[in-house]
């Protein structure tokens, strides 16, 4: 079947460079909440792994957050995970695994991929992109090309990427 209807434009995507243990990424979750509410399905929120040395369990809650994409419940685990950044200093990988129970998700195979690796290399491909566009904290937003640094500081950063989207999404109007 030959169909000749152009194909549908790709939504705009916001990259969010984010880390599990971050306090700063933590405070970012009001402005992606309400981004994902203002504009739905209409932008691409990703999260993006940028895991720092200074966060020893930083790397594993990425490895996590992974496994619960895995099984449906990337954002809801996130934001669970970034609400308790005192826990996860304090407890680790077993905090890691205790929200995975608490959120109804399969924690036996939370604790199997923390030890099999098995999303490292997500997490690993994640890091050395956000190093290779500039990235060198958290949170770190790409939208449109542009990069916008919040680990310095988040005011007025939402405002900026609803500019940007706003922008991304007429254009892609016309163009339709």
């Amino acid at each position: 079947m030959n169909d000749s209807s152009p194909a549908p434009l790709a939504v705009p995507v916001l990259d969010v460079w984010c880390e599990l243990q971050c306090p700063d990424c933590r405070s970012a979750l009001d402005d992606l909440r309400a981004l994902r509410a203002r504009y739905g399905d209409r932008l691409e929120l990703r999260l993006r792994h940028f895991p720092l040395e200074k966060h020893k369990h930083a790397f594993a809650a990425a490895q996590a957050a992974e496994e619960a994409v895995e099984q449906g419940q990337g954002w809801p685990y996130v934001e669970a995970v970034l609400g308790r950044v005192e826990e996860l200093d304090r407890e680790g990988e077993p905090f890691l695994v205790e929200v995975a129970r608490e959120l109804g998700l399969d924690a036996e195979e939370f604790d199997t991929a923390l030890i099999d690796g098995r999303h490292i290399l997500i997490v690993d491909a994640d890091q050395a992109e956000g190093k290779a566009i500039g990235v060198t904290g958290t949170p770190t937003y790409v939208i449109g090309g542009e990069r916008l640094d919040g680990n310095k500081s988040q005011k007025g950063l939402r405002e900026r990427v609803e500019e940007i989207a706003d922008r991304l999404l007429a254009e892609r109007e016309q163009e339709s």
